[in-house]
């Protein structure tokens, strides 16, 4: 029987599949559809220091094979979502959960972190360095290495679960960035976040989006990633995690022979809401198909 199981940074997950941030929100709305204890986690809404509105409408754009969002990180704020969705999410999952955090300054990440880090339920910080969607924010920590060694080194002291920095791709050399959270003491890399878009509407001539850009997620973007997962994987010795258009479960198989650890699923839970639990169950056939009895013997098998 094909074994699945695999360690994300001293944590053992059942599977590598996991629901990525964005498109799972604290998990309510997908308990109601199917067991969700059968991921091997999922990483709950981006969440900042205050409650966020997000970005005005429109603020989502199709596009071919994939979509386009400007949310702007809408979310409660930290303090309700340690009231209120954390003790709500403990009543349907069972497992350590994945908490995404986004900020505007070193110190917001600092604040909101070790809140986080202080939860039970809590088994991994994702710093969300990446977000394009955003102004003074986000991506903007995440394009220098210098500056995203700063925040991570920051946050590092303040907490003290693993720290799973999410890397933007709209960089010129995403492995020099890193190799800097590498070396502040990053614990592990996700990547990538979104790739910067935009659409424009034929009959106003104005930008679809209220926001002007957004950021294309989906199949489309599943090459890029494929390639930046490959570039990072085999330059850094912490786990990565590969996220970006992953769709099927033979995507889950190319993510971790390009070196991902455990693989993120983002805008297919969008357009099938059982997207995740699909992949799970079609794994195993996968592997057969492939002569794959450990899943974690391919891990970075095609590195060379």
């Amino acid at each position: 029987m094909a074994d699945t199981r695999v360690s994300l940074c001293g944590i053992g997950l059942d599977n590598p599949v996991i629901a990525a941030s964005g498109s799972f929100g604290y998990g309510a709305e997908f308990a109601e559809l199917y067991d969700i204890n059968c991921l091997g986690t999922f990483s709950f809404k981006g969440t900042t220091r205050e409650p966020r509105f997000g970005n005005p409408t429109p603020r989502i754009a199709e596009a071919p094979a994939g979509l386009i969002n400007a949310v702007g990180l809408q979310n409660p704020g930290v303090e309700a979502v340690i009231a209120e969705e954390l003790p709500r999410l403990s009543r349907f999952f069972h497992k350590p959960v994945m908490a995404n955090v986004s900020g505007f300054s070193v110190e917001d990440y600092v604040y909101t972190c070790s809140r986080l880090d202080r939860e039970p339920q809590v088994g991994w910080l994702e710093l969300n360095i990446s977000c394009p969607n955003v102004h003074g924010g986000g991506m903007s920590f995440g394009t220098e290495p210098e500056a995203a060694a700063a925040v991570v080194r920051a946050v590092k002291a303040a907490t003290t679960k693993p720290l799973i920095v999410k890397l933007t791709p709209n960089v010129t050399d995403i492995v020099s960035v890193a190799l800097a959270c590498q070396e502040a003491g990053a614990d592990g890399l996700s990547l990538i976040n979104t790739l910067l878009a935009m659409r424009i509407d034929l009959g106003t001539r104005r930008p679809v989006l209220a926001n002007g850009t957004g950021g294309l997620s989906g199949p489309a973007v599943f090459p890029v990633a494929l390639r930046m997962v490959w570039q990072v994987a085999r330059a850094v010795r912490i786990p990565v995690v590969g996220l970006g258009g992953v769709s099927r479960a033979e995507d889950v198989l190319e993510m971790l022979l390009a070196g991902a650890t455990a693989v993120e699923v983002g805008a297919a839970n969008l357009v099938n809401p059982y997207a995740c639990r699909d992949i799970i169950r079609d794994l195993p056939r996968v592997m057969e198909q492939y002569g794959i009895e450990k899943i974690t013997d391919i891990i970075g098998a095609a590195n060379g």
